[in-house]
C-alpha cells in the first residue's frame, strides 16, 4: 500500500521503504524537506534503489499554478484526487508567507467566503499539510512565516495542524520559528480552549467581521453556536495564558458593518483584551452577494476607529487577482480540472 513519507522520522521512512541502509532514510527525507517527491529524482541513492523505489510513495501533484506580483497559488491534488489550493505571499521586501489549507473544502459556511460554498469534503491529513509547505518552497524562495488561513477551518483539524507544525518547526526540518505560525479560525470557542492548552508561542487571528451579535449570526453561522460574548471569554483566557497579541481579522463589507454603530460595537468588544483589529477589504466574488466598500467608506470608517482610539491595521489585499486573496480560496470538483 502507498504511504505519504511526509511527517516520518528517518526510522519509520527505513520501515515503510524496507531501505537496506539507515543513511537511504535520511537522503530521502533531505530530499522529502526540498519538495523532491520523486524518487527517480533522489540522484544521491543509489540507481538501484530508485528503481526498486518508484512509485512506492503518495505525494501530491501541481496541477496548476496562478501567479500575481504578490501572490502564487499553487492547485494542488491529492492522492485520492481531491483538490486544495495554497498561496505564497509576498509583502515586497523579499518576506514570504506561506497561507496553508487545513481541510478540503470547509462546514462553516460563512457567507462572505467561496471556500464555505464546497462544504466540508475531508480533514487533511498532517502529511498533506506540510506537503503544501514543500510545495510553494520549491517556487525558489525561502518560506519564513505560515498563516493557517487557507481552505477550511483550523481548530476542527486541530491535532493535524499541529502535528504539522510540530515537524516544520524543528530545526532538522524546515526550522520555522513558532512565532512566526498564525492559526486563523472562525471563532470554534473549544477549539481556543484546547489551543490554550497547548500553550504554544503560536499567534491566533480570529475573524470577527461583526460585534454585533444579530449581524455576526446572519453571516457566519459559528456565531449561533459561539456568541460574541463566550468568543470573548475564551479569547481573553487564551491571553491570559499566553499574553499573546491576538489580531481580530474584520472584512469590511459596504453597508453592512462599516458605519459609526459598527466602530462602537466594536470597541465594547476589544475592551478589556489586547487585541489588534486587521481590517481587510472584502474581495469582490461574482457568486456572493456582497460588495466591496467605497474608499470613502472606509475612510469613514477608520476616523470612526481613530476618534475611539481602536488599535488597527489595513490589510491591503494580495493576490486578489490570481483569486489567491482572503476568503477567495475554492477548488471545482475533480471531473472538471484534468
Amino acid at each position: 500500500m502507498k504511504t505519504s513519507l511526509f511527517c516520518k522520522s528517518n526510522d519509520e521512512i527505513s520501515r515503510i521503504l524496507d531501505l537496506e541502509k539507515p543513511f537511504y532514510a535520511r537522503i530521502v527525507k533531505e530530499n522529502l524537506i526540498k519538495g523532491i517527491t520523486d524518487f527517480e529524482k533522489m540522484t544521491s541513492l543509489p540507481k538501484a534503489v530508485r528503481e526498486r523505489l518508484k512509485g512506492s510513495a503518495l505525494s501530491t501533484s501541481v496541477q496548476e499554478k496562478m501567479e500575481s506580483e504578490s501572490a502564487v497559488k499553487l492547485l494542488l491534488r491529492l492522492s485520492d484526487g481531491e483538490l486544495i489550493e495554497c498561496v505564497r505571499l509576498s509583502d515586497g521586501k523579499d518576506r514570504y508567507t506561506a497561507c496553508l489549507s487545513s481541510q478540503v473544502g470547509c462546514a462553516m459556511g460563512c457567507s462572505f467566503c467561496k471556500t464555505g460554498t464546497m462544504g466540508l469534503r475531508r480533514n487533511l491529513r498532517e502529511d498533506e499539510i506540510v506537503e503544501q509547505f514543500a510545495q510553494l518552497e520549491m517556487l525558489g524562495e525561502r518560506i519564513s512565516h505560515i498563516v493557517f488561513m487557507g481552505m477550511g477551518e483550523p481548530l476542527n483539524n486541530l491535532s493535524a495542524v499541529l502535528q504539522a507544525i510540530e515537524y516544520i518547526h524543528k530545526e532538522e526540518n524546515y526550522n520555522i520559528s513558532l512565532r512566526r505560525i498564525t492559526i486563523s479560525t472562525c471563532g470554534i470557542v473549544p477549539g481556543i480552549r484546547e489551543l490554550s492548552e497547548v500553550n504554544l508561542p503560536i499567534k491566533l487571528a480570529v475573524s470577527l467581521v461583526s460585534a454585533n451579535d444579530s449581524i455576526r449570526s446572519r453571516i457566519m453561522k459559528v456565531n449561533r453556536v459561539y456568541g460574541l460574548s463566550e468568543l470573548k471569554k475564551a479569547l481573553i483566557s487564551f491571553q491570559k495564558r499566553g499574553n499573546k497579541r491576538i489580531t481580530l481579522e474584520y472584512c469590511m463589507l459596504s453597508g453592512v458593518n462599516t458605519d459609526k454603530e459598527s466602530a462602537a460595537e466594536l470597541k465594547k468588544f476589544i475592551s478589556g483584551m489586547d487585541a489588534l483589529v486587521n481590517l481587510i477589504e472584502w474581495n469582490e466574488i461574482d457568486t456572493l452577494d456582497y460588495k466591496t466598500p467605497s474608499r470613502d467608506e472606509v475612510s469613514s470608517f477608520t476616523d470612526e476607529l481613530k476618534r475611539l482610539r481602536i488599535n488597527y491595521t489595513i490589510r491591503r489585499s494580495k493576490g486578489r487577482d490570481s483569486s489567491s486573496a482572503c476568503g477567495m480560496l475554492a477548488t471545482s470538483s475533480q471531473s472538471q480540472i484534468s
